[in-house]
């Protein structure tokens, strides 16, 4: 068995309209803790228990998947994955405006970008989160990719990343090291959020500066770790008292990535993970 149908098994329904969120009024279902892991009690339905199903049936094959996980940020892999995103870009023209366009402007600052930054530890591939600091107003204490709402003098969503990232970790990425942009997510704040992929190499050569101001820690988690079906949940929400739409959530022993960033990790497996 190969990764991607395993990938695309977990995770299904996540096609959510880019309006969806602006329109409704959405409230997460209740959560229990049980053994550290997030369980959602939720309404069953018949897409859950079809989920569960598919999740036992991976469960038990999950020992012959993929072997070498170091080819996901090989040269070849990375080459495929340029060409596959390589026209994602004009998707964020509109919002990205032009500087001397005053209306444009306006519609830039409701776009904002995050840095899906992928690395290896140990010549591990992982991927490099950020928790948030406790001070921030929104999302606090949660678990992310740097980021932030772009500015006038950025260049495009590429360049908004790129500067997040130096103003919350420290570290400067090239150009080079972007792979592209994933499709866009959508904020329930009414924001539109451009996912850049980038690769920035070995963690053991990054000099990391976090300003304490917006990120609490750094950490790591390997894409076999996210790929196990043991460490991947879902989370059900809810619209009113109805049954709304799923997203992905990944645990950990110490934290779990969930919402918009366990969609944008979500994203990025289905593309880098060979099918």
């Amino acid at each position: 068995m190969t990764l991607r149908p395993l990938i695309d098994n977990i995770f299904l329904c996540l096609e959510i309209p880019w309006d969806f969120c602006n329109c409704i009024q959405v409230k997460p279902v209740s959560l229990c803790i049980t053994d550290n892991i997030f369980q959602p009690i939720i309404y069953l339905t018949s897409f859950n228990r079809m989920f569960l199903q598919q999740r036992r049936a991976i469960s038990q094959a999950a020992s012959h998947v993929l072997n070498d996980w170091r080819y996901c940020l090989s040269l070849d892999n990375e080459n495929r994955c340029r060409q596959s995103l390589k026209h994602n870009l004009k998707l964020y023209d509109m919002l990205a405006g032009s500087k001397t366009n005053e209306m444009q402007g306006s519609r830039q600052q409701k776009c904002a970008s995050i840095l899906v930054s992928l690395c290896s530890v140990e010549g591990q591939p992982s991927f490099l989160f950020t928790l948030r600091s406790t001070a921030l107003d929104m999302n606090k204490g949660d678990v992310s990719f740097a980021g932030g709402k772009c500015d006038l003098a950025d260049r495009d969503v590429v360049a908004t990343a790129l500067r997040e990232t130096w103003e919350e970790l420290g570290i400067s990425v090239a150009a080079e090291s972007v792979w592209g942009v994933l499709k866009p997510l959508c904020h329930r704040k009414g924001l539109t959020i451009a996912p850049v992929l980038a690769n920035l190499g070995p963690v053991e050569d990054l000099s990391f500066r976090i300003n304490p101001g917006e990120v609490e820690d750094v950490f790591t988690l390997p894409l076999s770790h996210l790929c196990n079906p043991q460490n991947c949940g879902y989370t059900n929400f809810r619209v009113g008292e109805k049954y709304g739409y799923t997203l992905p959530v990944f645990h950990n022993w110490k934290q779990r990535v969930w919402g918009l960033t366990a969609v944008a990790v979500n994203q990025t497996l289905k593309l880098i993970v060979p099918s």
